[in-house]
Formats: C-alpha cells, sequence, structure tokens
C-alpha cells in the first residue's frame, strides 16, 4: 500500500491502493483494510473519484464520508 500524502494533514485515511476495479483504504487507528469496488456497493463512478482523490492526497476521507461511508465491499 502507498502512503496518503494528506497535503492539509486534515484526514483519518493513512495508506491506499489503487488497482484496475477497486481502491483500498487504509484509516489511522484500525487495522482494518476497506475495499471499494465497481461491482461493489461504491460503483465505477465513486471508485475512479476516489483513485484521484487519493493520488492527490487531498479529499479522499471527506469524499469517503459524504458518498460511500458504508458502502465498502
Amino acid at each position: 500500500m502507498e502512503i496518503y500524502k494528506d497535503i492539509n494533514n486534515d484526514s483519518h485515511v493513512t495508506h491506499y491502493e489503487v488497482g484496475d476495479i477497486y481502491i483500498r483504504v487504509k484509516f489511522n487507528g484500525t487495522a482494518k483494510i476497506y475495499t471499494y469496488s465497481y461491482y461493489g456497493k461504491a460503483g465505477k463512478f465513486h471508485v475512479d473519484r476516489m483513485k484521484i482523490l487519493a493520488r492527490s492526497g487531498d479529499g479522499l476521507n471527506s469524499y469517503i464520508n459524504r458518498n460511500v461511508k458504508f458502502s465498502y465491499d
């Protein structure tokens, strides 16, 4: 997994992994890794947006909380 840059130092996301049809996210304070996929509850639109945010190092935690909080596989 890659370290999430968190350019504003305000995120609970610590790591992420991008695959062709998924993104996996690890949050501070938990060992669990959350997978969001095209074919799961999150869907392609949200997963693609999350990939962009993860690579940019900003906004991923907020996006998850607003749009896909409980839509992990």
